[in-house]
């Protein structure tokens, strides 16, 4: 066992210094970049949902199912789970003339939750909450006389995280997350005019910290012997982020492409040395029905005034933020979890649906994103344990007003394996 937490630290602290590579969408380019998937591959198959909360999965994004972990199982103490997903984004690009295509590979979370007594459990772990990776080029202007520039950017915002959840009353139960929020995003744009010798360069540097927390209210009554309601609240604070940035501006030739200059501007001179970034709440309502282990049918509606989000030193001219909200919906079938003749019977089945209005308006265009996901969770040794394969089919924004419309379909593997960290010791 000792070995085993040893493994994930060191998991955990080499995810920290790559989880940021993790976007090639130019709408990265906008506000703090990518917003990921804050769960795991089960949650994210069934259209993101968070509302189901079972005794041996990790519910990254409702703190109060960590109260679940160990019930039911192995006398209700104990049990340790450890989770982790990558994925694999294939993208084409859409513009109103022309057609692109590429692909990235992800890292998306390392997690562990340990069931410390029955209704009380504890997780930690660290997953990206955005990633910035874009490149692209704006061409303007008579032939003769063409402005070209052009725009790269990278990095992102990662979450470390503790969680706790306690079922304190019976059927009702809270959890709490504390997150630490840490990353750099860094851009530049490169502006060159024909027929002129020099060009002008335009680096920007933001270094990101600070603390946030999520809260969760779970109330999962038993409709009859079998059948269970879930229903939740989950409220993702505001966070109150603090960011260091520097700035240089400069020229360079393009015929070499060296610099020939390049100024540290003074930020402190202008009060945009040290900023903040403000990250509004989110608010989820979920609600579902089921029977535990067997199937699951929910919804969840998701909502975040956008508008208040604020970032000074990154703010982009064409880009307007309005109320964002999601709206989801999925579930699960397994056929018999417990047989011994099929192994397809004990295979979980997963689907769902999201449609979001994300709140960024580009160029006077509402930018959305519908997806389309399903999986399966294929068990592995005791039952306890699941590989799971996830898929999703989706699009995002539009080729109008000078925009890109992405189409995507995204591939997901995720790890999620059982064990029990106490024993009790027996004498015949």
């Amino acid at each position: 066992m000792i070995k085993k937490i040893g493994f994930v630290i060191a998991c955990l602290t080499l995810t920290g210094m790559y989880a940021q590579d993790g976007s090639i969408s130019p709408y990265s380019y906008f506000g703090l970049g990518d917003i990921r998937e804050s769960t795991t591959v089960e949650n994210q198959m069934m259209g993101g949902i968070g509302v189901y909360a079972d005794s041996i999965h990790i519910n990254m994004n409702n703190p109060a199912a960590y109260s679940k972990l160990g019930v039911q199982v192995r006398d209700n103490f104990g049990i340790t789970t450890y989770t982790a997903g990558v994925s694999h984004k294939m993208l084409r690009f859409k513009s109103f003339s022309e057609e692109q295509s590429s692909a990235v590979t992800n890292l998306d979370y390392l997690a562990l939750g340990v069931s410390l007594k029955k209704g009380l459990g504890l997780g930690f772990g660290i997953k990206p909450y955005s990633s910035v990776g874009y490149n692209f080029e704006d061409l303007r202007g008579a032939e003769g006389s063409r402005i070209l520039n052009e725009y790269s950017g990278e990095g992102g915002i990662n979450k470390v995280y503790a969680s706790l959840g306690y079922e304190f009353l019976k059927d009702l139960s809270l959890g709490v997350t504390v997150n630490y929020n840490f990353g750099t995003i860094d851009s530049e744009r490169v502006q060159s005019t024909e027929n002129v010798q020099f060009g002008a360069k335009d680096k920007r540097s933001s270094r990101i910290t600070g603390y946030d927390l999520n809260y969760a209210l779970n109330y999962t009554p038993a409709v009859d012997t079998n059948h269970t309601l879930f229903t939740s609240v989950r409220i993702n604070t505001q966070a109150n982020l603090s960011a260091r940035n520097t700035k240089q501006i400069g020229s360079f030739s393009l015929a070499t492409s060296q610099d020939i200059e390049l100024i540290d501007v003074n930020l402190a001179a202008q009060g945009l040395k040290n900023t903040e970034v403000k990250i509004p709440t989110t608010t989820t309502l979920g609600v579902g029905y089921g029977e535990d282990m067997k199937w699951f049918l929910g919804v969840e509606y998701s909502f975040q005034k956008l508008g208040d989000l604020s970032n000074e030193f990154l703010e982009i001219d064409n880009l307007v933020y309005g109320d964002a909200s999601m709206i989801a919906l999925g579930g699960f079938y397994t056929p018999d979890r417990n047989s011994f003749e099929s192994y397809f019977k004990r295979i979980t089945y997963r689907a769902g649906l999201r449609y979001d209005k994300t709140g960024m308006v580009v160029n006077n265009k509402d930018i959305k994103n519908l997806g389309i996901t399903f999986g399966l969770g294929l068990p592995l040794g005791n039952g306890l344990s699941n590989l799971n394969l996830g898929f999703e089919l989706g699009r995002r924004g539009t080729s109008a007003a000078g925009l890109i419309e992405e189409s995507y379909f995204k591939v997901n593997i995720g790890l999620s394996l059982n064990d029990q960290w106490f024993q009790k010791r027996k004498i015949n």
